[in-house]
């Protein structure tokens, strides 16, 4: 773990959902956090699974000094992209007919659109309406409402053939079958994580590309900035944050996260409705 010394600039590296908002709503506390720790010439960069056209700008107004997303596959930075890397147009292909071969319900992730079968979006409503009938509203800065299953398929293009789209990640719900067992089809250029939805059970999950990750993102904005490692906090809840606090200076966990995040983690707080990230910066004295 790295020291606590304050008289260096930190980079912090936030994952999104169930970290710094919750189902999309980001309390005010975070909000504050954020620009507070920029303030103090600290850089602040989402780090989401969710693909760039799915980070509405309702987060991204706090401010940043860039966001990685598709858990890694992207980084942009100053309007720059960093890094756009993508499933091979074969392994897209395989990917797109075995999920339909097995009546899976996904979503093709990219940083300019989702994209899903023509008629996957009711499918989805049913999946995922009872999953977040039970959210917590925050009266937060930057939004009081947010509907998350209609945050989910906002950007999404639907199509009758999606064997042509270009996509870095796929989220996939209701499978009839476990997903694990779709992956020796699919074959070594994917990997498969739980889904951040842990009340979908193995008819959910996350499909990426093998050996990218969320550190991976990370490395790519480290090497730009010439960042010291032990400069680096992340902090997350999910399976696809394992990486990144395993790969930062001080990687936090969120209260009732993954096992696997809580058991790599150097430190743990709460999750949004207790305005956790917060605690998290003032702990570390990047904040006023």
């Amino acid at each position: 773990m790295s020291s606590q010394n304050t008289a260096r600039p930190r980079a912090v590296f936030l994952d999104i959902d169930g970290t710094y908002a919750d189902h999309g709503l980001a309390p005010e506390a975070h909000v504050e956090a954020v620009r507070g720790a920029r303030r103090r010439g600290h850089l602040v960069f989402v780090c989401t699974g969710r693909p760039l056209s799915m980070v509405p700008d309702h987060i991204l107004a706090a401010g940043f000094d860039g966001v990685i997303t598709g858990a890694g596959a992207r980084v942009d930075m100053n309007g720059e992209v960093l890094k756009d890397s993508r499933f091979s147009p074969e392994t897209a292909a395989l990917i797109v007919d075995t999920l339909d071969a097995h009546d899976v319900a996904y979503i093709l992730e990219a940083p300019e659109a989702l994209h899903g079968r023509t008629g996957v979006d009711e499918r989805l409503r049913r999946v995922l309406t009872p999953v977040f009938a039970g959210r917590s509203r925050h009266d937060g800065l930057l939004s009081t409402d947010v509907d998350p299953v209609e945050d989910i398929l906002r950007p999404v293009r639907y199509s009758d053939d999606l064997r042509g789209a270009s996509f870095a990640k796929i989220s996939c719900f209701d499978s009839p079958v476990p997903l694990g067992r779709l992956m020796d089809v699919i074959g070594p250029e994917a990997g498969l994580i739980p889904s951040s939805l842990s009340a979908l059970g193995e008819s959910a999950g996350e499909i990426f590309m093998a050996g990218t990750h969320k550190a991976v993102g990370i490395r790519v904005v480290q090497e730009r900035l010439g960042l010291e490692r032990a400069d680096i906090v992340a902090i997350g809840d999910s399976a696809n944050d394992i990486e990144m606090l395993e790969y930062a200076g001080v990687g936090i966990a969120v209260e009732g996260g993954h096992p696997s995040v809580l058991a790599v983690a150097d430190q743990v707080t709460p999750g949004p409705a207790g305005n956790g990230v917060a605690l998290a910066l003032a702990g570390l004295g990047l904040l006023d």
